[in-house]
């Protein structure tokens, strides 16, 4: 895709000439340890395991992800600097690719600061490390899929507030979709169909699976659709010029 690498690497650096990368990792670090030693008893447990901090992750990625994702395109509407972008030589495609991929390779950082806690679980006692290794490449995948709806819906409007709610609310959706709550809501009227289709567009679902340690290949099939899906939806907003 002609123009990807230099994009990338102007996406990646305008995180770091703001504070915004720099405040994403800090409160991804420090409300991702508030949640696994204190809401989820890390040490009380008794068990050398990462599960108190994966658990806490679908509802931390719920709120972060679309705060680092809502400027991808509404700031560029915004500043007026989507149309010169759209000039240089670099297709659509390779637009929305690079701005996705800075976006996640910055989530990933964060991630990735948090290996202390596996060698901290190592230490204490001997914790499975393929379901740990599982874990942290589900979490990837689902925050991966949380930026490529947030990058969705920042491309429909040129208000970051706007793209930050929409991208919010449409994660929610796609995470509370199999819960039993949800599904109760719905059996006693909708069609079988409707409700599989419900219990499997849940993002909580899959995460969930592949926590557990069992490793699917549809899992890791359906974060993949879930990207690939919003960022063609983001492809063919921004190539038509819609604007809210």
């Amino acid at each position: 895709m002609s123009g990807f690498g230099a994009l990338f690497r102007r996406e990646v650096a305008s995180y770091f000439t703001t504070p915004l990368a720099l405040v994403f990792l800090i409160v991804f670090l420090v409300l991702s340890s508030i949640f696994t030693f204190y809401v989820g008893n890390f040490f009380l447990r008794g068990q050398a395991d990462l599960q108190p901090f994966f658990t806490f992750h679908p509802w931390l990625y719920l709120f972060l992800a679309p705060a680092l994702g809502m400027r991808l395109w509404a700031e560029e509407r915004r500043s007026g600097t989507l149309e010169l972008l759209m000039t240089l030589p670099v297709t659509p495609w390779a637009a929305v690719a690079a701005k996705f991929m800075a976006a996640w390779s910055i989530a990933g950082l964060a991630l990735l600061l948090t290996m202390p806690l596996w060698i901290t679980v190592t230490y204490l006692g001997d914790p499975d490390h393929g379901v740990i290794f599982a874990s942290y490449l589900g979490s990837f995948l689902m925050l991966g899929s949380y930026l490529a709806i947030g990058s969705f819906a920042s491309a429909l409007t040129r208000n970051q507030v706007l793209a930050f709610v929409g991208g919010a609310s449409l994660s929610f959706l796609f995470t509370v979709s199999g819960l039993p709550l949800v599904i109760g809501a719905f059996e006693s009227w909708a069609p079988q169909p409707l409700l599989s289709l419900l219990d499997t567009m849940s993002l909580l679902k899959h995460f969930i699976a592949i926590q557990r340690g069992v490793f699917d290949l549809r899992d890791v099939i359906y974060f993949a659709a879930v990207i690939l899906s919003f960022l063609g939806a983001t492809h063919v907003v921004i190539t038509a010029g819609k604007t809210r």
